[in-house]
């Protein structure tokens, strides 16, 4: 299982995004910083909440689904539930929506400024359980730290 550095991605983040005011500049390199972070990945993107939908927001990798209903998929389940997915194989995961057949493994996390909803963050991996709960904690900093960046009178994307 490959390991990844998140206390110094973290830092980079944190470096990266701390005065930029854009939101769309800080996403964009949130979502490139950690797909060049992370072994083993195919896709890593945001899902922005629009409505009672996620829509595509910058990524990394190969097209993909463009809308998500809130509560489908691995995407709109972790968006209805407010909670962190990782799921070892997604084709065993009820309602999964095939955005490329490569992917095997994924792990979502909701995206929460101010205690708000705003979006997801999603990563597919072409292999079976790739993700374990060292990513997940991770994987869960890196997104506080990108999210208390925009916290306050600061837009999101």
């Amino acid at each position: 299982m490959p390991t990844t550095d998140y206390e110094g991605l973290n830092a980079q983040l944190a470096a990266l995004i701390g005065d930029e005011p854009d939101p769309l500049a800080s996403t964009a390199n949130f979502v490139a910083l950690l797909y060049q972070g992370m072994d083993d990945v195919n896709w890593l993107g945001v899902y922005v909440l629009r409505g009672d939908a996620l829509v595509l927001g910058p990524f990394q990798g190969n097209p993909a689904c463009v809308r998500i209903p809130l509560g489908d998929g691995v995407c709109g389940t972790a968006a209805a539930t407010g909670k962190t997915q990782r799921v070892e194989d997604v084709h065993t995961f009820p309602g999964h929506i095939v955005c490329d057949a490569a992917s095997r493994s994924e792990l979502v996390v909701p995206l929460k400024i101010d205690g708000k909803l705003v979006g997801v963050l999603d990563i597919d991996s072409p292999s079976l359980a790739r993700f374990d709960d060292d990513d997940r904690a991770g994987v869960e900093r890196l997104c506080r730290t990108f999210c208390d960046s925009r916290s306050g009178s600061r837009a999101f994307i």
